[in-house]
């Protein structure tokens, strides 16, 4: 049986690493036998911001919310596994994408009442300039790892969740840029690879 996986990413430039890290990971899922759904924030023109009509309600548990966001929440809710791509601003995900959860991963479609996601597993690829060091000292990849993991994926009934952050992507002090862009790309690919092997193991403890 086919697996399902959706890519949803955001940056604002098709130039950028994350793009090309994006690019990777799609390449790899596909290698690896998923059928893959690109969620492209950017290029899709989603709007992160919450109106009126999208505000949760805690009473309607089947609120219908914008068409925008009920075909986001198909689309995401399809896959088996999602990987989420993505640069560290401010020690968290960019605003699109915050938006996206907030609009997306709403009351009723990913949790409340006995709602849950469906997903079984979610990897958060972040792409960070400062190395693994400056992160440790003040427990940021902590920080980040409890939140994606724990108060989303968590809350959301994705059990395998985690949260695997590539350092240094600026460049900074680094001698071979050309080797550790490289090593960063080939580190997103294994995260697709991993993904595949977890799935295949727990279908078949199924």
């Amino acid at each position: 049986m086919t697996k399902r996986a959706t890519v949803i990413w955001a940056h604002p430039r098709t130039d950028s690493l994350t793009a090309t890290i994006t690019s990777d990971v799609i390449e790899e899922l596909t290698a690896q036998g998923f059928e893959v759904d690109e969620i492209d924030l950017h290029r899709e023109g989603f709007d992160p911001l919450v109106r009126e009509a999208d505000e949760p309600d805690f009473i309607t548990v089947d609120k219908q919310y914008t068409p925008e966001v009920m075909e986001l929440a198909a689309r995401t809710k399809a896959a088996d596994a999602l990987v989420f791509v993505f640069p560290v601003w401010w020690y968290s995900v960019p605003a699109i994408m915050k938006g996206y959860i907030d609009r997306v991963w709403n009351f009723g479609l990913f949790y409340g009442e006995g709602r849950r996601s469906g997903i079984a597993a979610a990897r958060w690829i972040g792409l960070a300039g400062e190395s693994a060091e400056a992160f440790r000292k003040r427990e940021y990849d902590d920080m980040i790892a409890r939140n994606l993991n724990v108060g989303i994926a968590g809350l959301c009934g994705v059990g395998d969740s985690r949260v695997v952050l590539l350092h240094d992507t600026l460049g900074d002090g680094i001698d071979d840029l050309d080797a550790h862009y490289a090593a960063l790309r080939a580190q997103a690919r294994s995260v697709a690879e991993e993904l595949a092997g977890t799935l295949a193991v727990a279908e078949v403890g199924a």
